[in-house]
């Protein structure tokens, strides 16, 4: 076991990225769970295409030189980001059905497109309000781990990609400080184990990744609502709550756990935004340009300015002064809407009387086929007691890199999982 040195952000899809295409988000672009596409003025979270990820990633990696070879190379990819479109043989992963009158039903996607129905079948249909949202927990992770030891089993393929989300959310709820870890703990060592043991019986090697370590937090940053009141944020006033106007504004924030992608509309702007920033409560840098390249995150994608927080401080990402104006998407679990990242959805609302007979209530307007809001997340950040995204203060904090073979080169960084895998299955180019 060792620890990874990770990347900034340390988020979710940024880590994915750099660990599938060996190197940073400034090269591979995927600067963090979400950003700001710039040609249609859109901020958008949690997108699946393996398109957005410049550069060969390790299964594409891997099938060229086997192919260059005459070898033969598989790959399974069960619940890892950027799945959509992948060059791999067997792929699972969430994707809900959207039908015309905004209804949405759960659902799994996959390729081949029968595999997600077989899996479903000798498994029974996977929880997908495990997987994200005020009932995330267990019951997800261990769906995973059962899918990914079948397709081991039966499938056998050369590498197998899988990931277990169970820790995000106690962790994000409570503080990794709180009681209930070592019971997490316990839990997701059950379902690797379940993975452990199929693997073994194939023969295959083991190798234990993490994303980032995750920080007790005590202070929301309202980035957003600091630039608003500076006159910099503009909003669309309307019938279903006020809308970010990413036109109309001069400068926004795109919040992301402990980092935030501020991008502003004209760069004789950048030295007052700044200015502005670095002056709010919870604010540890505000780095431009020149400061992100030295990070490995200047990229197109990335904002004109990515600001850092204080260690017990996150971003959250309202952009609205007054919560009867809140955009009706912010009380709900709606990851693709809202314009930066909501850990609130991993609550339902305390203030709310009667939830549970709220939520049958909703579930009832669903079966009858009425539209409806599942409208029961909080809109109080201070609820969130644990966050990531920065480097850690002790590498020991960060990422960890654990494989039960001796290898004299274990990876030391995230990007450098690519060429040891590739190294360790025998594909290195030029080999």
């Amino acid at each position: 076991m060792t620890p990874l040195a990770g990347v900034l952000p340390a988020v979710t899809c940024s880590a994915q990225a750099a660990m599938l295409a060996g190197s940073l988000p400034t090269e591979n672009g995927v600067v963090g769970n979400g950003w700001l596409f710039r040609e249609t003025g859109e901020v958008r979270f949690w997108l699946q295409s393996n398109r957005l990820i410049e550069g060969e990633t390790i299964y594409a990696a891997a099938r060229r030189i086997a192919r260059e070879r005459g070898e033969r190379f598989t790959c399974a990819k069960l619940f890892w980001w950027f799945n959509q479109g992948a060059p791999v043989d067997w792929s699972v992963t969430p994707k809900p059905h959207y039908g015309a009158d905004g209804s949405k039903a759960f659902g799994i996607h996959g390729s081949p497109s029968e595999l997600p129905a077989e899996l479903e079948a000798a498994l029974g249909a996977f929880p997908f309000h495990t997987f994200w949202g005020p009932l995330a927990g267990l019951a997800a992770s261990q769906w995973i781990a059962a899918a990914a030891a079948d397709v081991l089993r039966r499938r056998q393929p050369t590498l197998t990609l899988v990931y277990l989300p169970h820790l995000d959310y106690d962790l994000q709820r409570f503080g990794p400080d709180a009681a209930c870890v070592p019971t997490r703990l316990a839990e997701v060592d059950a379902c690797a184990g379940m993975v452990i043991d199929a693997a073994r019986e194939i023969g295959a090697l083991v190798v234990v990744v993490s994303e980032y370590g995750l920080v007790s937090v005590r202070r929301p940053v309202m980035i957003n609502r600091v630039l608003r009141e500076a006159g910099w944020l503009a909003v669309r006033p309307g019938p279903f709550g006020e809308m970010l106007d990413t036109f109309g504004s001069r400068a926004f924030a795109v919040a992301d756990h402990q980092v935030a992608h501020v991008y502003v509309a004209d760069p004789v702007f950048v030295p007052a935004v700044a200015g502005q920033l670095g002056e709010i409560s919870g604010v540890d840098q505000v780095l431009d340009r020149a400061a992100q390249r030295e990070l490995g995150l200047d990229h197109a994608r990335s904002g004109e300015l990515v600001v850092l927080a204080e260690r017990d401080a996150w971003f959250a990402y309202p952009y609205w002064l007054d919560d009867a104006a809140a955009p009706d998407f912010a009380r709900t679990v709606d990851i693709h809407r809202k314009p930066g990242y909501d850990p609130c959805e991993l609550f339902i609302d305390p203030a709310l009387c009667g939830p549970r007979l709220r939520v049958a209530a909703r579930l009832l307007q669903k079966k009858l086929g009425m539209r409806y809001l599942m409208d029961v997340i909080p809109l109080d950040p201070s609820l969130v007691r644990g966050s990531h995204g920065l480097a850690p203060a002790n590498p020991l904090d960060g990422p960890t890199f654990i494989t039960a073979t001796m290898s004299p080169n274990l990876p030391t960084r995230m990007t450098d999982l690519k060429p040891w895998l590739l190294q360790v299955m025998g594909l290195t180019d030029g080999a």
